[in-house]
């Protein structure tokens, strides 16, 4: 590992404000600062960087949650510095590597959503591949109020799931949707009761966690690029992925596995 392994633990040393604990073949990340309602500050994001560069061997899957009553109100504001023009833009830059790390790492990520998702704390949980909401949960882009703007890769992600017209009402009006409306408009995939949230993400987490890792790879790597790509283009990368996919040695088997009637049935959930 690049980073420092903390004593006892699987994981690289993290700031005070990140908690990380091992599940089988998943990890669980928690944004440990609830007294600040999980606001982002630079240690806790670049803290972010340190675990995702850094997973243990065999972790195939993460859940991302918040301690206490929300996952994160946004951006630390208290420790907003004013700096040049060079500067804050460097500043943006450094936290839109850190969220393309996460959304463009190794393992899929399940995030837990409830209470304040606001501001950085929506960038950061746009990043993820899967979110699960609890009834708690309420969405807000508060920085046109503050005279501010989004840093986090959110004018990019968060159009993908709502349109850009609705984040453009969310920017110059300030409202702020609750966890059955983000449910309807696609800020979340799942929606469930409070405090629920977390045994879901889990058990999504190792389904996914039992997929092949190059079909994994693939689903975050590739289907956001293809949907952006021209038709030719994207029926080309298609077929790339395709045949990479099916080459690999796990995924033959799954398949004479399935041809030979040992895989299990597509069901509908009960």
């Amino acid at each position: 590992m690049s980073a420092t392994e903390a004593p006892n633990s699987p994981f690289p040393e993290l700031p005070s404000s990140l908690a990380a604990e091992r599940d089988g073949d998943i990890a669980i990340l928690r944004l440990a600062r609830p007294e600040k309602r999980n606001a982002l500050n630079d240690p806790t994001v670049k803290g972010l960087e340190t675990f995702f560069g850094n997973l243990p061997e065999g972790i195939k899957a993460v859940v991302l949650a918040g301690d206490g009553d929300h996952f994160s109100a946004g951006l630390d504001l208290s420790e907003l510095q004013e700096r040049d023009l060079a500067g804050g833009i460097q500043h943006s830059r450094m936290w839109h590597a850190i969220f393309e790390r996460i959304e463009f790492g190794t393992v899929p990520i399940v995030s837990v959503l409830h209470g304040a998702v606001v501001g950085g704390g929506l960038e950061l949980a746009c990043a993820t591949h899967v979110r699960v909401a609890e009834q708690s949960a309420y969405y807000g882009l508060p920085e046109g109020q503050r005279g501010i703007f989004v840093g986090g890769g959110g004018s990019v992600r968060v159009p993908k799931l709502i349109g850009a017209s609705r984040m453009m009402d969310m920017m110059l009006t300030g409202r702020v949707y609750d966890a059955a409306e983000g449910q309807a408009i696609g800020l979340s995939h799942y929606l469930v009761d409070d405090g629920a949230g977390l045994a879901k993400a889990k058990d999504l987490a190792r389904r996914m966690a039992g997929n092949a890792p190059m079909t994994n790879f693939a689903v975050m790597h590739a289907i956001p690029r293809i949907s952006e790509a021209s038709g030719s283009n994207g029926y080309f990368t298609e077929a790339l992925m395709a045949a990479v996919a099916q080459n690999e040695p796990e995924a033959k088997q799954r398949l004479r596995d399935f041809l030979e009637k040992r895989a299990p049935k597509v069901e509908k959930a009960k």
